[in-house]
């Protein structure tokens, strides 16, 4: 018997016989994630009484267990701590370190490789799947105040961070989307994200099953699999990042034209795409209206705050804008010299509100560093219009400082994009003893094409300030991105140096 008062897992009850997990067609109801994740509870607790806030690290594909066993974790009062399935070994050690976990839990297919790295830890390893056999037992009152997660950020600027959030956290981040993006019990989304990260874990998988709505779960992304799914219809929600709604665009270009007519027409039938984790580029937002008959809905949102700011369910969604801000969610705008700033200039965004983390995991001195009077400084740099912000990027890695001038390379990248011979670009500032820092592109071309750095510039002159055109150019294969499809900035940087060499 449970006294549990998360409330995530209390509401499960009211669903009962509905169906919360579908994997390769199989369908796995709520009575049956409570029990099983009760299950998995019982052999964490191994006859203790409460975790009392361990850290548990999982590894599960995208599958029921992955949901059982981040319950189960819960349920018995730990701490889990996901793992992201396409790491290697090194990562996960460092996570499994960073926060000292008690137990590893894992998939059989992920027990090769995580149980040397227990074993050499001295943790206790167990496998995903004798702990859903294990029988129940009395579990633990756990309050919703308790720590809950620790999600790794993607250490895009240095080396991950586990992120702390409480249940009440976790709820919070809950409640702010349910209303605004229309959620019910009739839902039903398909989920091709990782599940190391909130954009799956809260945004798709939590929303779904808060709302009694049904997760759709594939183990991996694939363009034509996934495209193939929504053409058998039945699907209401679909979230993505601009690097997978890219790929389905390329696989909807290559079919033939029956099918392409088949896929636009079966997209039309869902009633909310989202888009989130990276910048949206205007011209994949334009690129997928023109195929699936929806405008993409953008958000804004950090491992560290859960979503803050979305583009409406109902009215105009303006490209290249995040929205405004979700209900309970406190946002302004503050300037260099420490005071906000006013419409349409640039400031760092700060957010308070119910669903901002509570810590970083065992770093005092970098959390009292990231607030301010109980603000989140996010060190994303954005400028508002009539309550719609825009974002110009990272303060760290998107804001370029050029011979005393600020350059957004979010919005340099937006205008490259538009270049006839490139796909893909990523903009980065490279150190400079004359400038400060001197404007680089990484660009991936078009099948077929060339592209030199006088020729850029020139078309550039046309189309940007001069401080703002690219001196520097590289052509790359791909860009690198990390597990979210998000470009890594100091890799792109590490490209020219290594260039240079």
């Amino acid at each position: 018997m449970s006294r549990n008062k998360i409330p995530l897992i209390d509401r499960a009850t009211r669903h009962a016989d509905r169906t919360a997990i579908i994997v390769e067609k199989e369908r796995f109801n709520y009575t049956q994630l409570l029990d099983a994740s009760s299950r998995v509870a019982a052999a964490l607790l191994e006859g203790c009484n409460d975790l009392v806030e361990k850290r548990v690290a999982f590894l599960t594909p995208a599958n029921f267990a992955y949901a059982a066993t981040q319950w189960g974790i819960w349920r018995a009062g730990g701490i889990a701590v996901p793992l992201c399935v396409n790491h290697p070994p090194p990562e996960w050690d460092y996570v499994i370190n960073d926060c000292s976990a008690s137990v590893v839990v894992a998939h059989p297919q992920f027990a090769p490789l995580l149980r040397p790295i227990a074993k050499a830890r001295k943790l206790r390893f167990l496998l995903s799947t004798e702990a859903c056999d294990t029988p129940g037992c009395e579990l633990p009152q756990v309050e919703p105040a308790r720590r809950a997660m620790i999600v790794y950020t993607s250490g895009t600027t240095g080396k991950p961070k586990g992120v702390v959030t409480t249940h009440q956290n976790i709820t919070a981040q809950i409640h702010s989307l349910i209303e605004p993006w229309g959620w019910t019990p009739d839902d039903q989304i398909l989920l091709v994200l990782p599940l190391h990260h909130v954009h799956g874990i809260i945004n798709v998988v939590a929303c779904a099953l808060w709302a009694g709505a049904a997760c759709e779960m594939m183990p991996q992304f694939e363009a034509q699999a996934v495209w193939n799914r929504i053409c058998e219809g039945g699907l209401t929600l679909f979230m993505a990042v601009p690097i997978i709604y890219a790929k389905l665009a390329d696989a909807w270009q290559a079919a033939p034209a029956d099918r392409q007519k088949l896929m636009s027409d079966s997209c039309r039938t869902i009633r909310l795409m989202l888009s989130g984790s990276a910048a949206l580029p205007v011209t994949t937002l334009e690129t997928w209206r023109s195929i699936s008959g929806h405008t993409l809905l953008e958000r804004y949102g950090m491992t560290e705050i859960g979503m803050a700011i979305s583009n409406p369910l109902v009215g105009e969604r303006v490209p290249g804008h995040i929205g405004s801000p979700l209900p309970s969610v406190d946002i302004r705008l503050i300037g260099e010299d420490g005071n906000p700033v006013i419409d349409e200039s640039a400031g760092e965004i700060q957010v308070r509100g119910p669903s901002v983390f509570i810590e970083y995991w065992n770093r005092p001195e970098e959390t009292g560093s990231s607030f301010v009077d109980g603000w989140f400084k996010t060190g994303d740099v954005a400028i508002r219009k009539d309550n719609i912000y825009r974002i110009l990027g990272r303060r760290s890695v998107d804001i370029i400082k050029t011979g005393g001038e600020k350059v957004s390379a979010i919005e340099v990248e937006e205008v490259l994009r538009t270049h006839d011979a490139i796909d893909e670009c990523a903009v980065v500032g490279l150190p400079d003893a004359e400038w400060g820092q001197r404007v680089g592109a990484a660009v991936v071309l078009k099948t077929g094409r060339h592209l030199a750095l006088d020729e850029l510039r020139t078309w550039a002159r046309e189309q940007l300030a001069i401080d703002k055109v690219p001196s520097r150019l590289i052509v790359t294969a791909e860009l690198p991105r990390n597990a979210m499809g998000k470009v890594t900035k100091p890799q792109v940087v590490k490209l020219f140096a290594d260039c240079s060499l």
